[in-house]
C-alpha cells in the first residue's frame, strides 16, 4: 500500500479494528447479558454492566423527538469534518491523524447503533463503590482518548510554532 498516503493507512488500521471490536462486544452483551444485569469485574471499581442509552452523553436529550435525526446528523456531519482535516493533513502528522482516526471509529461505532437499534448499548460500568460514572462503551472511549490526544498535539504543534518563531 505504499500508494496510499499514511494518513489513510492510519485511519483504516485504526478505524476498522475498533468499530468491529465495537459491535463484536456490543453484540456479544446483546445477546449474553439481560439489560441491567451486572458482573463485578473488580470489587468496588469497574463491573461490566448491560444498559442503553438512548441520548448523548450522560443521557442529554434521551426523551427528545429530534434526537435520532439531530444524532445522525452530527455522526455524518462530524465523520465528513474528520475526513475533510484527514485530507488536508500531512503523513508527518501522525498523532493528529491518530486522534481523528479514534474520533471516527468511536462515531460511527456509536452511529450504527443507533441506525440498528435507536439507541447505543453502554457496558463498561467504571465506579468508586457507590459512585457510578455514566456507562459507556467501547466507542465512547475511542472518542474520548481520540479528543485528548488531538488536545495534544495541538497544543504541541502550538509549542512547535512559538519556539520556531522564537528563533527566528
Amino acid at each position: 500500500m505504499p500508494d496510499v498516503p499514511l494518513r489513510y493507512r492510519i485511519l483504516v488500521g485504526i478505524s476498522l479494528p475498533l468499530l468491529l471490536l465495537d459491535q463484536l462486544i456490543k453484540f456479544y452483551i446483546d445477546r449474553s447479558f439481560a439489560l441491567y444485569e451486572s458482573v463485578q469485574v473488580i470489587k468496588n471499581f469497574f463491573n461490566i454492566t448491560y444498559v442503553r442509552n438512548r441520548g448523548a452523553a450522560f443521557g442529554m436529550l434521551a426523551d427528545s423527538s429530534l434526537r435520532m435525526p439531530l444524532f445522525i446528523i452530527i455522526a455524518i456531519v462530524a465523520g465528513g469534518a474528520i475526513l475533510f482535516y484527514l485530507h488536508r493533513m500531512t503523513d508527518e502528522q501522525k498523532l493528529g491523524a491518530t486522534s481523528l482516526a479514534l474520533i471516527f471509529s468511536g462515531a460511527i461505532g456509536n452511529l450504527v447503533d443507533r441506525i440498528r437499534l435507536g439507541e447505543v448499548i453502554d457496558f463498561l460500568d467504571a465506579h468508586w463503590y457507590g459512585h457510578h460514572w455514566p456507562a459507556f462503551n467501547i466507542a465512547d472511549s475511542a472518542i474520548t482518548v481520540g479528543v485528548g490526544l488531538l488536545l495534544l498535539d495541538m497544543w504541541r504543534e502550538d509549542r512547535r510554532k512559538k519556539r520556531k518563531g522564537t528563533a527566528d
